[in-house]
């Protein structure tokens, strides 16, 4: 199993592009000869990256979208076709958490949540696939994390989001098979991305509530994702420890698990959220 050979008219569409795990994803996709489109709402970050990426001689496309909004969702494929290019390659990166408890949880926010964690993925493969399936050959990454392997109190809304992204994608993998398309959950742990300061956590809570071998960098997470796209993994998790955490947290008994992880998270604390 390989990704697709790289082509100047083929690109890999790369959400959430503009900074942390899509930007290192994409990084790492040009560096292997891919040409990238890069979409996330910030078109100057992503201009800034494009600039880089084309300086090494990769083709890279800048559209911005705002993912949380469904036209911007039905519009992104006729765009890609719009600047002569054929998507191969699939990155549903794009992703944002709420932190605290839900009953002091803001609606817009949780929905927004879903709109980009949820409804993005099962959008955007909806409509890039039959293309991908047609032509016999692409490769599907969709973003969850090692918080799919568990309940997440404190946040409670993004554990249940990216539980959906991989049950979702290992549901595409049985589906794809002998297709000539691969699909690949990608589940990282704890990533120093700013991801979680835009969320609301303190940097220090989350680094205490989590062990430092636990912690990777967005490039080995990269790495790890396009190796597995390159191998046709149903599941890449980056790091031991986080491959060890993941198949803990899903044997153990539920009654025990929710309540540790209550006492130690974060936004559980009210301090943390003062």
């Amino acid at each position: 199993m390989s990704l697709p050979r790289p082509a100047y008219d083929r690109t890999a569409v790369v959400t959430g592009a503009s900074s942390g795990i899509g930007e290192a994803i994409a990084r790492e996709l040009a560096a292997r000869g891919h040409g990238v489109t890069l979409v996330a709402r910030r078109a100057d970050k992503l201009t800034a990256l494009a600039e880089e990426l084309a300086a090494r001689g990769v083709r890279a496309e800048v559209l911005p979208a705002d993912l949380s909004v469904r036209a911007d969702r039905a519009n992104l494929l006729s765009r890609v076709e719009a600047l002569g290019l054929t998507p191969d390659i699939l990155v549903n990166n794009a992703g944002l958490s709420t932190l605290g408890p839900v009953a002091e949880s803001d609606p817009d926010a949780e929905l927004n949540m879903i709109e980009v964690d949820v409804a993005s993925v099962a959008d955007l493969c909806s409509r890039f696939l039959p293309g991908m399936t047609t032509r016999r050959t692409g490769a599907v990454l969709n973003v969850a994390s090692t918080a799919a392997f568990q309940p997440l109190p404190g946040q409670a809304g993004y554990g249940a989001c990216k539980a959906f992204v991989l049950a979702y994608t290992q549901s595409l993998v049985g589906e794809l098979k002998g297709s000539g398309v691969t699909a690949t959950a990608l589940c990282p742990g704890p990533v120093n991305t700013g991801f979680g300061e835009a969320a609301g956590f303190a940097k220090d809570d989350a680094e205490a509530a989590l062990p430092k071998v636990m912690w990777v960098t967005a490039e080995v997470v990269a790495k790890t994702a396009v190796d597995g796209m390159a191998k046709g993994q149903m599941v890449a998790i980056p790091g031991l420890a986080n491959r060890i955490g993941s198949i803990f947290a899903a044997v153990t008994p539920r009654t025990l698990l929710v309540p540790a992880l209550a006492r130690i998270h974060p936004g559980l604390r009210k301090e943390s959220r003062s």
